[in-house]
């Protein structure tokens, strides 16, 4: 039998349009080994590599009349080579100059009949580097069946590839006849399906995704706390075109440590977390960015941010990470001028939302320990909530994975750095994702080109606001015991 798609997943389908295209991406940098890497190498690693995850070899089908959610089938035409692609940089090519690439490259849609990704090749970069940038489909990477392309192509292993023999088989492909009796069948089974998928068709695909909500963990509760107090006003909140800017960051985990360590003492929180300095940074970089735009900004200016984060019970059993990722709601307190400040207000925001409900937060550890490069399907996963929750109750999206700390390979070629690339909601100009990775973190803004013509200001906000928290005075008191 084919394996259809979620309500979900056939819902990001149905959302999709020409302005608001639903996958993700990454931005992969890399030395070049002694011996080389080129476009046939990608082409051999990926061909490799792909053997163990099946769905990147397939495409969807809709099943006549729209009786049912859209099937997953196997590609009887499938061309690698028109998946893997290359592109390259007039050298040596600057960071600004591959940003600019990635806006062109990401807003593309991915064509519908065939499987649901692209891997781009540029070469050219300065220092003798080249960049792998990737994009995969929201119904494609689900965390259970399917992994970011990004995850499949490095590795731990300095070494090369894995040997895997070519042995794949498309299966037949089902007919409509055969497609009808599936769609039937579960119709016999589940009867109320056939309702909401003609619904989510023709009304509210809205409905058919809060059907499926618990997926995303305690996303439902999270929701009915907030649902009575909208997101304030924002220029984060506006009408998206097709353009897209791209800004890449990178900062030192050292850094965000060192803040941790100095400010999380004192009487004001017990707790300070990693993850909580970084929203700081990200706050006083909105606070200068507003600022600089001339927009009023008061002693209590909030932008609030929907924060994707794996949870599991308290009792320390295990927990799917993929399937545990729930919704948190920070409001950035930008209108605080004090950094230090401003950091334990959101450690304490985000304390009460992740420690309650016998839930806690999953370790940077944990998270970091996930078998294979988890940090783009992650990243996935929290876009997908994001995408899920109405743009009403926030102004932007920030999803922050922890990744290894030890350096990862493609086919002997060092990855030196990664940046996320998460995609805009209807109504949303900016989407924030972060990865730390091999003692770095690296950001990487995704806004609409008009909304946002000053991305970049924000991107120096980064810098500017986490020496900022380094900078500020530790906090007075005594630790409570």
């Amino acid at each position: 039998m084919a394996d259809r798609l979620s309500a979900l997943d056939a819902s990001f389908l149905r959302l999709e349009d020409a302005t608001t295209p639903m996958h993700v991406g990454s931005v992969m940098v890399f030395d070049v080994p002694a011996e080389g890497f080129d476009y046939a190498t990608l082409v051999d690693l990926i061909s490799e590599r792909i053997a163990h995850v099946p769905r990147y070899r397939q495409r969807i089908k809709t099943v006549p009349a729209g009786l049912g959610n859209p099937v997953w089938v196997d590609d009887r035409s499938f061309d690698l080579s028109y998946h893997v692609r290359r592109s390259a940089l007039p050298r040596p090519g600057s960071d600004e100059q591959l940003e600019e690439l990635v806006a062109r490259i990401l807003p593309r849609p991915l064509d519908r009949s065939r499987p649901l990704w692209e891997v781009y090749l540029v070469e050219g970069l300065a220092d003798g580097r080249f960049a792998i940038i990737t994009k995969s489909h929201h119904s494609l990477v689900d965390g259970v069946n399917g992994v970011d392309i990004g995850g499949v192509i490095v590795d731990g292993r300095p070494g090369g590839g894995d040997g895997v023999l070519a042995t794949w088989r498309p299966r037949p492909e089902p007919t409509s006849a055969e497609l009808l009796v599936g769609a039937l069948a579960e119709v016999v089974r589940t009867p109320g399906q056939l309702v909401d998928t003609l619904r989510s068709g023709a009304v509210d695909v809205a409905r058919t995704a809060g059907k499926v909500a618990s997926v995303a963990g305690e996303v439902v509760s999270t929701l009915a706390r907030v649902s009575a107090r909208p997101a304030p006003d924002s220029p984060l909140n506006a009408s998206v075109g097709r353009a897209r800017r791209y800004v890449m960051v990178g900062t030192d985990l050292d850094d965000y440590r060192t803040v941790r360590t100095r400010l999380g003492q004192g009487s004001f929180a017990d707790e300070v977390t990693v993850n909580d300095v970084v929203l700081a940074t990200v706050a006083g970089a909105f606070r200068s960015w507003l600022l600089t735009r001339g927009e009023p900004v008061y002693p209590g200016t909030t932008v609030r941010a929907l924060v994707p984060v794996s949870v599991r019970p308290a009792d320390d059993a295990p927990a799917d990470v993929g399937a545990e990722v729930t919704a948190c709601f920070v409001d950035l307190p930008v209108g605080e001028p004090k950094a230090s400040m401003r950091l334990h207000q959101i450690a304490f925001s985000m304390r009460q939302q992740t420690e309650g409900g016998g839930r806690r937060a999953v370790s940077a550890e944990a998270l970091a320990g996930v078998g294979g490069f988890a940090p783009p399907t992650l990243h996935a996963l929290g876009a997908r909530l994001g995408g899920m929750v109405s743009r009403r109750l926030h102004n932007v999206v920030i999803t922050n994975v922890p990744g290894p700390q030890t350096p990862l390979y493609a086919d002997g070629a060092q990855m030196v750095a990664t940046y996320p690339v998460t995609p805009l909601g209807a109504g949303q100009a900016l989407s924030i994702g972060l990865t730390s990775y091999d003692g770095g973190v690296y950001y990487g803004l995704y806004a609409d080109r008009d909304a946002m013509p000053d991305a970049d200001v924000l991107g120096r906000g980064i810098v500017d606001s986490l020496q900022e928290l380094l900078d500020a005075p530790r906090p007075r008191g005594r630790r409570r015991a």
